[in-house]
């Protein structure tokens, strides 16, 4: 090789015993030039190759030559490689280039010498991947990589994947750089894009589906302002969401077919679409996602809403624009929808929280009737939580022993003398206090632990009047009154639990009454039926409780084995005079007509919700053999009701 090498030759004169290598690096050294093997990782492999053995031509050494060679090689690769690269500093500045990345960037390589990567490639837009590229520039890093969207010269956008990585051999005179390559990824991006799309999108609807939505609704409450507290009242941002499902929607695929199904979902999802752009055109700001969420479930999320009107509006229009009928295919249907509305601060709201709250909008507008929308009510849901809870620990509950009976006196109406008492439950909850029956009794009845608490009642009250028989053996006992659930027919052997708990108790059957609701009796057939015949043999009296106010079916009356009519409270309530008013002419005959109809047939009339003295005195003229209400007491503990035994008549 020549002395053409970027390496000094050896002086001439030397002496051919003396290795020249020492004397070269030196004089590269002086010279302000890097040894080769600062210029490439493989000349400085080759480098001690050829101190070790002397030249005897005087002339280069061959390891010299070779390792010029191989840098001038990997230059010429450089420059010609297809791949776009540049070499950069420790600044960031560009040392190099080949012509491919000056192709990329619109300009010649050597017109970016000493020019900012991170301008050409846009590294600075974010501070994670800047942070993440000047620690590679440190030396702190290993590798970076990102892809950033750039606009090629002839002006169209492409995608482009950088790496940037240390290059090794650096020294004092020579710093630290880095490789950046770039490389073109447009075609994969449009590729993952594709792919994207078909996953986030609904085949059937084309519009974003569930993971598309709930994406954009976590990233619209994790952005700010939306976290903001600091913001006005006035200025704070707000985020609403209309929730809905068609009504009948099953039907018309069972009916019509799966195809103009999905062709009544599809021209439902364009209406939708034309109603949110609609509504954001009417209200300037805050974008509309309309997505289909799965079956017949659609939802329009509005971001920065301007308050609960502008909900409300929109799910009006939604709701005009599907009861417009739909024509599919020459076939002309019609549906409606039921629409939860949900409009709220986002700050503090969460995915979950939003669509938990939208979720029972929706079920309240089906159960309000559906072909409507309802607006979310915290008060309403709290009462609806309220009521899960009591629902999940109802069974728990009756275990504890959590449960109170207290005890309404039932008088008579003639002579004003305590005959029974009905026993009334209690609910001793750790967390909302007291409760009174008709807040937790239907949902007993709804889960089936009405069976289990209905068995406890009725033996602790059969259990109460013996202990008062037995305390007052002098006076006539006093029978006493259960209600009982439909669902204490159906879902146990009510027969075989009343002869059992009569028989711990030593409880007379005749003592034991038991009330059942007008609607549970009427029509009774079947197992009810049978059951109350065998309880009436057995001697227990059955009550129907708020008779007049439920079928009221006289044809079934006769051939029931009932004992009792209890009139319900709005009848009684008819008779006041106190108030002001005039007792109700009406109210007065329909009940002369039940208590002599009743008496015609063998049965005794108790009225419920006596008041007043003035109640009183009619119910008793009319014939009424018992009353029941405050103004002879309220229900009370076993205790109270100990005292009243053998008293005075309680008639005030």
């Amino acid at each position: 090789m020549s002395g053409t090498s970027e390496g000094p030759s050896t002086p001439a004169g030397t002496a051919s015993g003396v290795p020249p290598a020492p004397v070269t690096e030196r004089h590269t050294a002086e010279a302000g030039h890097p040894p080769p093997a600062a210029s490439h990782p493989a000349a400085g492999a080759v480098g001690p190759a050829s101190a070790s053995a002397p030249d005897p031509a005087g002339a280069s050494g061959p390891g010299e030559c070779s390792a010029a060679s191989e840098l001038r090689d990997h230059r010429a690769a450089f420059n010609a490689a297809a791949l776009p690269m540049g070499v950069i500093d420790g600044r960031g500045h560009v040392v190099r280039a080949n012509e491919a990345l000056g192709g990329l960037l619109g300009a010649p390589a050597a017109v970016l010498t000493g020019r900012q990567a991170s301008e050409l490639l846009d590294l600075a837009s974010d501070d994670r991947t800047w942070h993440a590229y000047r620690e590679v520039l440190l030396g702190r890093r290993s590798r970076f990589r990102c892809a950033r969207r750039l606009k090629h010269p002839d002006g169209r956008f492409l995608w482009a994947e950088i790496t940037v990585v240390p290059m090794t051999g650096a020294s004092a005179t020579e710093p630290a750089r880095v490789l950046l390559t770039v490389a073109d990824v447009s075609d994969r991006r449009e590729l993952q894009e594709r792919l994207r799309h078909l996953q986030m999108h609904d085949p059937v609807t084309r519009l974003p589906n569930r993971t598309l939505f709930f994406e954009r609704l976590a990233t619209v409450l994790e952005t700010p302002p939306y976290q903001d507290d600091s913001m006005p009242a006035r200025r704070q941002a707000r985020i609403g969401l209309c929730y809905l499902d068609l009504d009948g929607f099953k039907a018309i695929n069972d009916t019509l077919g799966h195809r103009t199904g999905d062709r009544l979902l599809a021209a439902v999802a364009a209406r939708l679409t034309d109603c949110a752009e609609n509504d954001a055109s009417r209200n300037a700001g805050g974008n509309r996602l309309v997505a289909r969420l799965g079956g017949d479930e659609f939802a329009v999320l509005v971001e920065d809403s301007a308050g609960t009107e502008e909900l409300t509006d929109l799910a009006r229009s939604v709701l005009a624009a599907l009861q417009q009928p739909f024509d599919l295919a020459g076939q002309r249907l019609s549906v409606s929808a039921s629409i939860g509305v949900v409009e709220r601060v986002a700050a503090g709201t969460s995915p979950t929280g939003l669509m938990q709250a939208a979720d029972t909008t929706l079920y309240w507008a089906k159960a309000d009737g559906r072909a409507r929308w309802t607006l979310f009510d915290p008060e309403r849901n709290a009462h609806r939580m309220t009521r899960q809870s009591l629902s999940s620990t109802l069974r728990p509950a009756v275990e504890r022993g959590e449960f109170t009976l207290e005890y309404q006196p039932l008088v008579g109406m003639a002579d004003g003398v305590l005959r029974g008492v009905e026993a009334l439950v209690r609910w001793n909850h750790p967390q909302f206090g007291v409760l009174p029956p008709n807040r937790f009794v239907q949902i007993a009845e709804e889960d089936g632990s009405i069976v289990q608490l209905g068995r406890w009642i009725l033996r602790t009250a059969c259990r109460q009047a013996r202990r008062w028989q037995l305390d007052h053996p002098d006076e006539p006992p006093l029978f006493i009154s259960v209600n009982v659930a439909v669902r204490q027919v159906w879902d146990s052997d009510l027969v075989a639990d009343v002869a059992e708990i009569l028989t711990e108790t030593g409880l007379a059957p005749g003592l034991l009454q038991l009330e059942l609701t007008e609607s549970a009796v009427m029509g009774s057939g079947g197992r009810p039926l049978r059951a109350l015949q065998a309880l009436s043999d057995m001697g227990v009296r059955i009550a129907i409780d708020d008779f007049g106010t439920g079928y009221s079916n006289l044809a079934y009356l006769s051939r029931l084995p009932v004992s009792v009519l209890k009139l319900d409270g709005a009848f009684v309530k008819g008779f006041r005079y106190e108030d002001g008013t005039h007792p109700s002419p009406a109210d007065e005959t329909i009940v002369e007509a039940m208590v002599q109809l009743a008496h015609r047939l063998g049965l005794t009339v108790t009225a419920e919700c006596v008041e007043t003295a003035g109640q009183a005195e009619r119910l008793r003229r009319i014939g009424c053999d018992t009353g029941q209400g405050w103004l002879y007491s309220r229900a009370v503990a076993p205790e109270q009701i100990a005292g009243l035994i053998g008293s005075r008549p309680l008639e005030g």
